[in-house]
Formats: structure tokens, C-alpha cells, sequence
């Protein structure tokens, strides 16, 4: 009973010290727990979100059939855009003929293919305008026809134009060489712009002997193979060559290019000019103005006469009414029915003389809708003006204007009151530095650039002069020991080649880019001037890549006549969206005339010189300027320096301009910096003010040289249209270390005085090998400066400073392209018995 007593008592708990160990606890990610959820929302459940489309599993058989039946609609809509092409439903397939050889004749190709043995009809001689050897061919076997084009290659601008509307392009080689360097120049920019289908003839393979002819074709096939891979090469000998090549263009396969298919366009195959009356025309435009009729087949999309059309190298314009001619090659030679009474209202029709079917009237335009011609945003000069005049000050200032005032000062005028009267010299003054601009500044920040580089060259040059002035006296005894007629033969022929300036400009260029390329954007201070007033627009920055930037920041007076979208790539899914669901206007197909108001009398005098006439009709917003900018990749065959602001000749889409655009490295960042030079090794951005075009197009950029041949420098894409496109130029400040103590150095010959050295304290420095500081303290007055940097600087370490500045495009847009003579190889040829053999 006593033990039992005592296992009954309570047991006494351990308290722990003040030195029990206390371990932390369980660190769970600041997140509530499920239970805790469960706690707070005492069993409430959230509402599901349920998606618009249900989505539905499908069977495995199920999906299948689905997947075969957008298979069979996606080839059967292929199959009936190619059985419409050449057919009584679609326009006739246009075929272009172009030589790549100088030894080659287009025109004998063309004559097989108008022979009788061919098998073909040949209803219309010359019936594209402009172009001499062109006809119209039908073939009732194949129930097709065609129209045939023989340009010439010599105008690259006519070239590429035909290029971009013609369904098939048949390329005549020369049975031995295949092309030459011309045709490797067009081979070249047809590529870059979008090659449709095409097809390879060669003539004079029958001529060889029997043994020969297969190693000829293997030799032609293995040069071909470098540009078409798969392509077939066809002979053209005979009419039956002949018949096959006409089947081979009718069935093979189109290529699509996406920058037409979306749009209407249309060869002109008949073009009258009716100058305008005193009293027509849609405004107060320059005299020389007239209607212009074009007639042609539709290609690609339905054409609506509200839109604008774009006539290649000439503008944009508005058309007034489409006419329905009738057709000039029809497939079936039928007489044609009587015509069906028509309810009045209907269709308007035209009288078109005895014998002539009359013409109907498709459409007309509304002016209500049709679309403007402002390219441009109006500006309010007084937009954003914070400081309005009230009611009282503007009538002050319309009292002010009536008085006129006396400029004599009478005698007791005070001090204050002359102070008022400006001379005629202060007045002038006034008007030049109101009317300077940002885009004056970014100028003349270039020539300072520029002036203080050929200062630096200037010094250069003069050096190694005073060295050789001693061995002039010994080279002129040598001199006239040689006589003057053997300096005729090779040596003068090669020089009559060159032009002196553009070698002194040529070699400026290779200069300025071999030391961008060594120090890239290195700048030297100015003695002359304080860097702060030299330097006042750049700005430095802590990151390139996340120190932020306002894009709407001190914009020019050009962006207030440009337009912008509040995101393109919606509007440009919108558009083109709207454009493929289209079925109202002119078909496609149909053989119409468009009257196009408005169109100066140059355009009918480039039809009369023998170039074909394109017209494209463009899709919303695509007549209004804005930031264009566009990817392309240095050419292989262009090696010359390229800077930037310098103008080029573009070919971007169905438009050509001339323009000084800006590069700019291609990232994905919210910043871009600008290049001076465009890079060979690397894709570059090149901006321009031009007119708004919907992706995707091809971009040719050429140069034109002094002598008039444009060469071919970049080839690329169309990329966005985004004025909020931060473009910045960096400049680097460059000095070296006087004296280096661990972690501080001090720098010289950065700034050359000290208010240069406080203004720019705040910028972060950088050097060569890595390290990275900043500005201390100045130490005396010309120069010198203490600089912190996070590890010890080498002695042969330099020290940099990154300034940043935004570039915008300069406004150069002309839609005038000269004509460019034929290209030709640079290269000069010296016979062998001119040289002098030692």
C-alpha cells in the first residue's frame, strides 16, 4: 500500500535553462498552407472560368478524318488556283524572257515559240505597252493562254519590276558558260527580291556534234545546279522543244510570293493619256496633269476602286471609274450572243463607235469613301503650347499690329526705351537660331566628328612628308633617265580608267571604317572647346540593357508628320485578314481599264521610252509615312565601305525610293545601338522615313556611283514600322593612367579642364581590360582627375567613358529613282603585249 502511494504522486516536469539550445524553425516559403486556405475560405469553392470554345476529345478515327479533310481543302484550294491561272476563268499566264548571257538572244526564243509547230496561236502582237516583243499566245490543246514579255536586262529597275508580276520567268543560257557576270548581278537581286517560278533554255546544244552534246548538257547542268539545284534544263532547237517547254510552263507548280498575292496588281497592256481641262482635276495641282487609262488583266486580288493604286517608280494615285472592255485574248473563239436586256440602273453602259463592243462602266468612285492621298500628319505649330494668350493680350497684340512703328530714336529716348530696337543684324540672328533644329544638331555634331578625324589625318599625312622631302633630289635623277614613251602602253590605259576623287574618296572611306573597326566609336576630347558644350546631348548610363530610356523623350519636328500605330503587327493581322476575305470589286481575272486620276504626263514618256508600266492597288494606311524599318545582310559582291546617312536606292516591296537611312544592331532589346558602317559579318537594322508597308517584302538597298552605275549593297526583309524604336549613338571618351596605387589611378588626357571633369563625375568608367570605377575628385585645373576602380588597374590598361545620344533618320524621301546605266564588273583588263616583261 506504500509503493503504491508513492507511484501515485505527480511527476515533477524539467524546466530547461538559459543555455538550452533552441533551433530555428522550419522556413516554408511565406506561403499559406492548405490548411490555412481551407480555414479562410470555410468551404467556399471559386468559380471555374470557362473557355469560349468547348474543347471536345475526339476519337483517334475522329481525328484523322479531320486531319485528312484540311489536307484535301487546303489542296484542292491549290489545285484551283493553279488550274485558274491560264484558263477562260483567270488571268492569261504571264511568262517573261530574259538572256543572262551577252551571247544569247531572247528574241529567237520567242520567235520558236510563236511558230505554228508549237502548236499555239498567236492573237495579239505587242500587247503589253512599252515593250516591243510581247504577244499573246493561246494553245486550244491545253485549253491555256499565255502572254509573252521579251525585256531587256540592260534597265535593272524595268528588270526587277517585271520580275515582281510575271508568274513565270524562263532564263535563256548560253550553252557554254551558262551566265555571265551581268546575269550573276541579276540572278542575284531577282533572288533577294523573290523569285517566282522559272524554268532554264539553252539554244545551240543540236549544233554540236552527236558526241559532244551530252557532255555540253552535263557541263550546262553542273553550272546551273549552283543557282537552281532542282531545275530542269530545257533545249530549244525545234518546235517540238518548243511544245514541251509551253507544257512545262502551263503545269508546274507557282510560287507564291507573299508582298503580291495579297495585293491586286496589274501589267498595263493598253495606256491612253487625256490631259486635263481648265476645270477638271481633283485640285489646284501643277499643269501637265491628265487621266491616265490602263488596261490589263487582274492579278492576285479583287480590286476595289476606292483604293489608291501605286504606279512602280511614278507615286500614288486615285482612280475615278473600271471600265469592262472586252477581252482582247479570249480562249473560245465564239460569235458573241446577242446581249440580254439590262434594267436601267444597272450598268451604265458606253458606245464604243460602229463595230465596237460597247464598254461597261463597273464602278465608280464614292469621294465619300474613296481614300485620301495625305502621305503626311498635319501639324499644329501650336500643339502642346502651354502658354495660350488670353482674350486681352490678343486683342494688345492686334492694336500692336495695326500701329506702325517709327525705328527713329528721338532725342531723350532712355536707356530702357532703346533697349527695345533691334538692328537689322540682331534681327537676322534672331531668325537663324529660331529656325535651327534638333536634326541641324545631330548634323553638326557628324561634321564635328567628321572635321576632327581629318584633322587627325591631316597630322598623319604631314609626318612622314618632311622624311622623304630629302629623297625627292635623288629620285629625280633617276626620273630622267627614263623616257616618256615608255610610259605609254599598259600603264596609260589603266590610268584613263580611274577617277582621282573617287579614289581620294574611297580611301577616306576605307580609313574611317579600318579605325572604327580598331576603336570602335572612340572619340577625342576637343582642345578648342569645353566637352560639356561639345559633348551637351550625350548622356551616360548605368546599363545599356535595363537603364531605362523614354522613348517619347525630345522627339523632332519631323515625328509630328508621320503617323503611328498603336501596336502594328494587330493591325497588320487585321488588314491583311481583311484583305484575304474580300469578294467585291473587280475579280480576278477580268480584263478591266482603270481611269487614274491626276498623273503627270512623265509617266506616259516612260511608257514611249520602252518600259513596262506596273500598278498595284495598296491596302489601308499604306500611302502614309511613317518609321520603316528593315533586316538586311551585306552583300558578297559589295566590299566598299558604307556609311551610315548616306543615300541609298531601296526596292521594298512594289515601291522604289531614295532615302538616307541609319543602321542599328539587331536585338531584342528596348535599346539598339547605332553602327557608323554597315557590318558585313552580322544582319543590320536599317530606319528610314518612308511610306508605311505591310511585311512581308523583299528589300534590295542600292548605291549609286558617280558614274551613274547603282550597285547592289544589301539584300534583306521588311521588318516593323515603329517610330518608338530607340536608335542610340555611343561615343567613347578615351585616358590613360599618369599614376596607378592599387585601386585608385589617376587619369589624363579624358578633359582638359576642371568644370569638364565635375559635369561628367557621375558617369561610370570602364577600361579595356574589364575593371570598372568611377571619378573621385579632379586634381588641379587642366586635367588631371583621382579615379576608384574595383581591382588594380595594368599599366597598359586605357580608361573609357560610354556617352549616349538618340539618332533619328534624316527626312531625304524621294520617290524619283534615276535610271541606272548597265551595270558592268569592276574590273580593268590589261592586254598581255602592253606589258613590260623583266
Amino acid at each position: 500500500m506504500v509503493k503504491m502511494a508513492a507511484n501515485e504522486e505527480k511527476q515533477q516536469g524539467h524546466r530547461p535553462g538559459v543555455y538550452k539550445q533552441k533551433n530555428k524553425g522550419h522556413k516554408h516559403g511565406k506561403h499559406r498552407t492548405k490548411g490555412e486556405l481551407e480555414k479562410e475560405h470555410k468551404g467556399r469553392v471559386s468559380v471555374t472560368a470557362l473557355t469560349k470554345k468547348q474543347r471536345k476529345e475526339h476519337k483517334r478515327m475522329d481525328r484523322r478524318h479531320k486531319a485528312s479533310q484540311l489536307r484535301r481543302n487546303k489542296k484542292d484550294l491549290v489545285l484551283t488556283e493553279k488550274r485558274r491561272l491560264g484558263t477562260r476563268d483567270g488571268p492569261p499566264h504571264l511568262v517573261a524572257v530574259l538572256s543572262l548571257h551577252a551571247g544569247v538572244d531572247a528574241g529567237a526564243v520567242t520567235k520558236l515559240l510563236r511558230g505554228d509547230g508549237a502548236g499555239g496561236v498567236v492573237h495579239q502582237e505587242r500587247c503589253v505597252s512599252g515593250v516591243s516583243d510581247s504577244f499573246g499566245l493561246l494553245l486550244p490543246r491545253f485549253k491555256q493562254r499565255f502572254t509573252f514579255i521579251s525585256h531587256s536586262t540592260a534597265d535593272i529597275h524595268s528588270l526587277l519590276d517585271v520580275a515582281k508580276i510575271a508568274d513565270s520567268l524562263v532564263f535563256v543560257l548560253d550553252s557554254a558558260e551558262g551566265w555571265d557576270s551581268y546575269g550573276e548581278y541579276c540572278l542575284s537581286c531577282l533572288f533577294a527580291q523573290g523569285l517566282p517560278s522559272h524554268a532554264l533554255v539553252c539554244q545551240g546544244v543540236s549544233d554540236l556534234p552527236v558526241k559532244k552534246r551530252v557532255d555540253s548538257r552535263r557541263a550546262l547542268s553542273k553550272i546551273a545546279e549552283i543557282r537552281f539545284p532542282d531545275a530542269r534544263l530545257f533545249p530549244l532547237d525545234s518546235e517540238q522543244d518548243a511544245t514541251l517547254l509551253l507544257r512545262h510552263l502551263g503545269s508546274q507548280r507557282q510560287r507564291k510570293l507573299g508582298f503580291r498575292s495579297r495585293r491586286s496588281h496589274l501589267l498595263a497592256q493598253t495606256v491612253t493619256f487625256t490631259p486635263n481641262c481648265p476645270a477638271q482635276g481633283t485640285g489646284d495641282g501643277p499643269t501637265g496633269l491628265g487621266t491616265l487609262c490602263v488596261s490589263g488583266y487582274i492579278r492576285g486580288r479583287p480590286l476595289q476602286v476606292d483604293r489608291l493604286v501605286h504606279i512602280s517608280g511614278h507615286g500614288d494615285f486615285q482612280l475615278s471609274q473600271i471600265d469592262a472592255p472586252p477581252d482582247p485574248l479570249p480562249l473560245i473563239l465564239t460569235p458573241a450572243r446577242p446581249a440580254k436586256p439590262v434594267k436601267e440602273g444597272d450598268v451604265d453602259m458606253l458606245d464604243g463607235g460602229d463595230g465596237v463592243a460597247p464598254v461597261r462602266v463597273l464602278m465608280k468612285a464614292d469621294p465619300s469613301r474613296r481614300e485620301s492621298l495625305l502621305a503626311e500628319a498635319e501639324v499644329d505649330p501650336m500643339d502642346g503650347e502651354q502658354t495660350w494668350p488670353t482674350d486681352t493680350e490678343l486683342l494688345e497684340a492686334e492694336e500692336a499690329r495695326k500701329n506702325k512703328r517709327v525705328m527713329k530714336v528721338p532725342k531723350g529716348t532712355s536707356d530702357y526705351q532703346a533697349a527695345w530696337i533691334l538692328d537689322e543684324d540682331e534681327e537676322k540672328n534672331g531668325d537663324l537660331d529660331e529656325e535651327s533644329s534638333e536634326e541641324e544638331d545631330d548634323d553638326d555634331d557628324d561634321m564635328l566628328d567628321e572635321a576632327m578625324d581629318g584633322e587627325d589625318e591631316d597630322i598623319n599625312s604631314q609626318e612622314p612628308g618632311s622624311d622623304s622631302a630629302s629623297g625627292d633630289e635623288e629620285e629625280e635623277e633617276e626620273e630622267e633617265e627614263v623616257s616618256s614613251t615608255e610610259r605609254t602602253g599598259a600603264d596609260q590605259r589603266y590610268d584613263e580608267h580611274i577617277d582621282k576623287a573617287a579614289e581620294e574618296e574611297g580611301l577616306k572611306r576605307y580609313r574611317e571604317a579600318r579605325a572604327n573597326v580598331m576603336f570602335p566609336d572612340e572619340v577625342d576630347t576637343p582642345l578648342d572647346m569645353p566637352a560639356r558644350t561639345r559633348f551637351q546631348r550625350y548622356r551616360g548610363l548605368k546599363s545599356f540593357r535595363s537603364s531605362p530610356w523614354d522613348p517619347m523623350e525630345n522627339l523632332p519636328a519631323n515625328y509630328s508628320r508621320i503617323f503611328q500605330f498603336q501596336s502594328f503587327e494587330r493591325t497588320r493581322r487585321r488588314i491583311l485578314a481583311e484583305a484575304a476575305a474580300e469578294e467585291e470589286g473587280a475579280m480576278v481575272g477580268w480584263y478591266v481599264t482603270l481611269h487614274i486620276v491626276d498623273v503627270p504626263l512623265s509617266v506616259m514618256e516612260s511608257v514611249h521610252s520602252g518600259r513596262p508600266l506596273v500598278l498595284v492597288s495598296l491596302l489601308p494606311h499604306e500611302q502614309k509615312m511613317s518609321v520603316m524599318h528593315l533586316l538586311v545582310r551585306r552583300h558578297p559582291s559589295n566590299t566598299e565601305p558604307i556609311k551610315s546617312k548616306e543615300e541609298l536606292v531601296f526596292h521594298c516591296g512594289f515601291r522604289r525610293f531614295r532615302a538616307c537611312p541609319i543602321f542599328s544592331q539587331h536585338t531584342s532589346a528596348d535599346k539598339h545601338k547605332m553602327e557608323l558602317f554597315l557590318r558585313p559579318d552580322a544582319p543590320t537594322v536599317v530606319s528610314v522615313y518612308a511610306p508605311i508597308t505591310f511585311p512581308p517584302a523583299g528589300v534590295l538597298l542600292f548605291k549609286q556611283k558617280n558614274d551613274g552605275i547603282q550597285d547592289l549593297v544589301a539584300t534583306g526583309s521588311l521588318l516593323s514600322c515603329d517610330p518608338r524604336r530607340v536608335t542610340l549613338k555611343r561615343i567613347v571618351l578615351s585616358g590613360h593612367p599618369l599614376k596607378i596605387n592599387q585601386r585608385s589611378a589617376v587619369v589624363r588626357y579624358m578633359f582638359f579642364n576642371r568644370d569638364d571633369i565635375l559635369w561628367f563625375k557621375p558617369v561610370e568608367l570602364r577600361t579595356k581590360w574589364g575593371r570598372r570605377g568611377h571619378i573621385k575628385e579632379s586634381l588641379g585645373t587642366h586635367g588631371h582627375m583621382k579615379c576608384v576602380f574595383d581591382n588594380q588597374l595594368p599599366s597598359q590598361d586605357t580608361v573609357l567613358m560610354n556617352l549616349f545620344k538618340r539618332v533619328y533618320p534624316r527626312w531625304t524621301y524621294d520617290p524619283y529613282v534615276p535610271l541606272s546605266l548597265p551595270w558592268v564588273k569592276r574590273a580593268v583588263t590589261v592586254e598581255m603585249h602592253d606589258l613590260d616583261m623583266e
